[in-house]
């Protein structure tokens, strides 16, 4: 155990582009993307709504011409099924991806929510039609409308599953945790690995150093650790900095004290459970 502790893992700095903005302002938020951020993005939902469309287009087949043959070809209805839906979950992982490189304001709650679900939203556009018809078909008899119409609800609603965003990135949540590190640290710089889901105060966190996939540390701005996949800073930020990054709990009082909700989105999903690090520090 003790000679695991000793092992130093490599910590890897991420290539990043010119910094994201940030504005202060006390009314709204102020995190802005880079330029190649957003072009990044933009290549992304180009694709993803590409997918989007050839799942649509292979629904309108199946529709148009699988269910109108007599009898109707069930291996090919079914693949086309499989099709469908492979096609809005390859949509909706990259559409999420450009989220996080671009993401939605709270400020505007319309498009916010379409922005962060619209995976589902166009899962079920693709799927919804063609189950009620697959339903409704006179050429299919009882068991065959059992097997394919239960085979695309399973299908459709795994795609829906993925098609949802259960953790939606804000504007607003990427300006507060880059005026938590900034605050606290002077400079825009956090910590991850490869395998975990969130991002930290510094290199010294049991959680960064704990044996991952490829045994290194990365760090880099905040907007890099969403982009590389992590969801948020880590909801115990503040035990971090006092107990593992060299800060005052004075300190960490004044960066609350400077920002606003900044524990509001914790959640229990970080890397390391709560209590197994409260049992690890005096």
């Amino acid at each position: 155990m003790a000679g695991r502790s000793r092992k130093k893992k490599e910590v890897v700095r991420v290539e990043s582009a010119p910094e994201a903005t940030t504005e202060h302002s006390d009314d709204r938020p102020t995190w802005t993307p880079t330029p190649e951020a957003k072009q990044q993005a933009t290549k992304f939902r180009l694709i993803a709504a590409g997918l989007w469309l050839l799942a649509i287009a292979g629904e309108a087949f199946a529709i148009f011409w699988v269910l109108r043959q007599d009898p109707v070809n069930m291996v090919l209805l079914i693949a086309m099924i499989v099709v469908i839906g492979a096609l809005a979950i390859g949509g909706s992982l990259l559409w999420k991806r450009a989220n996080r490189l671009d993401p939605a304001s709270k400020s505007e709650p319309t498009r916010f929510f379409v922005q962060n679900q619209l995976g589902a939203i166009i899962t079920v556009i693709a799927f919804l039609p063609l189950i009620v018809l697959i339903f409704a078909n006179k050429d299919m008899d009882g068991k065959q409308k059992g097997i394919a119409g239960g085979i695309a609800v399973a299908v459709a609603a795994v795609a829906v599953y993925f098609g949802i965003d259960f953790d939606s990135p804000s504007v607003e949540q990427y300006t507060e945790e880059s005026n938590i590190i900034e605050q606290l640290t002077g400079e825009d710089l956090v910590y991850w690995t490869k395998s975990g889901t969130v991002f930290h105060v510094c290199e010294e966190v049991p959680d960064v150093n704990r044996e991952s996939q490829d045994g290194r540390i990365y760090e880099g701005t905040v907007a890099d650790a969403h982009a590389a996949g992590k969801s948020r800073l880590v909801s115990y930020w503040q035990r971090e900095a006092v107990n593992y990054c060299g800060y005052t709990q004075e300190q960490v009082d004044a960066v609350e004290a400077g920002t606003s909700g900044s524990g509001d989105d914790a959640t229990p999903e970080d890397d390391a459970t709560a209590p197994a690090e409260d049992a690890a520090t005096p």
